[in-house]
């Protein structure tokens, strides 16, 4: 059974930093893109950030850039996300996944929570200002 699990959730201050890793189990993922995405109460689940399956290529939601980096580390099956000068809008449950909807092959990074088929329980961020 495939399995993604997030870590490194928290409380920071704003202007802080928090590192988010996402470790892949059940079945090799380090082939397909990947993805962050967050969630605050009654609203969709938004796009923060993608890797391509090289990470060669990146993609960052506008509220995100030059704040957060993604990166992946394929031998490890794990993907990161380094979040700086952090603010109270960031605040949310942040969720990693994976997509083998395109191929292991697929080469560009996917923005869409649909493109996603795997998707880990979660981790809270909180930033208090």
């Amino acid at each position: 059974q495939v399995q993604l699990v997030e870590s490194g959730g928290g409380v920071a201050q704003a202007g802080g930093s928090l590192r988010l890793s996402c470790v892949a189990s059940g079945r090799t993922l380090w082939t397909y893109p990947k993805g962050w995405f967050k969630q605050t109460p009654g609203k969709e689940r938004e796009f923060v950030a993608a890797i391509s399956r090289s990470g060669g290529s990146t993609s960052y939601a506008d509220s995100v850039k030059g704040r957060f980096a993604i990166s992946r580390d394929n031998a490890k099956d794990t993907i990161y996300l380094q979040m700086n000068s952090l603010k109270p809008e960031d605040t949310a449950v942040y969720y990693c996944a994976t997509s083998t909807r395109m191929g292991e092959y697929y080469s560009y990074t996917l923005r869409a929570a649909s493109d996603y088929d795997y998707w880990g329980q979660g981790t809270q961020v909180t930033v208090s200002s």
